[in-house]
């Protein structure tokens, strides 16, 4: 598990669409949020990643980038863009399994067709400019995940009061 306030593992892979997504390169002013998803086979992530993709502009006038990242070779990451509709949204994709576990991530086996033999199971982590994690959220399952609504009235919040990282101790 990684502890806020300690450094996240370095993390570089390849977008749709895109230049390689590498963390230490965001040039986010206040946070990189990062959206770990289960893949193209799971249709709640298709809606979470939706509700995302609509307040990528809200994010950015906060300071904050986003990218979603997936176990997906690049055409499921590519059918995840084009049929979820959410081309503005980052895609990462190739996430090794290891990698996935050193972000302490859970991974799953396959119980249905169309799902990859293994994938990582929903996690978001919030870093800061310097690659100091600041909040994280991680998932067994693909259910109850935060609402962007809710995390954005958060960043506000975090943002204008300066609030620290918690969960360190």
């Amino acid at each position: 598990m990684i502890k806020p306030q300690t450094q996240v593992p370095e993390l570089s892979l390849p977008t749709v669409d895109g230049p390689q997504w590498t963390l230490r390169e965001s040039k986010a002013a206040n946070f990189t949020f990062m959206f770990f998803y289960r893949g193209y086979h799971c249709p709640i992530c298709k809606s979470y990643l939706r509700s995302i993709a609509q307040k990528l502009d809200e994010l950015a006038g906060l300071g904050i980038s986003a990218v979603a990242i997936s176990s997906d070779g690049e055409e499921r990451a590519r059918m995840s863009r084009s049929e979820w509709g959410i081309a503005n949204l980052p895609i990462a994709f190739g996430l090794p399994i290891d990698e996935a576990r050193k972000w302490g991530l859970y991974v799953s086996e396959a119980i249905n067709p169309g799902e990859p033999d293994l994938f990582s199971e929903p996690g978001l982590f919030v870093v800061r400019p310097d690659g100091e994690l600041y909040a994280a959220a991680i998932q067994t399952k693909p259910f109850t995940r935060p609402g962007i609504d809710e995390l954005i009235t958060g960043f506000k919040y975090i943002i204008n009061h300066g609030y620290p990282a918690r969960g360190e101790a």
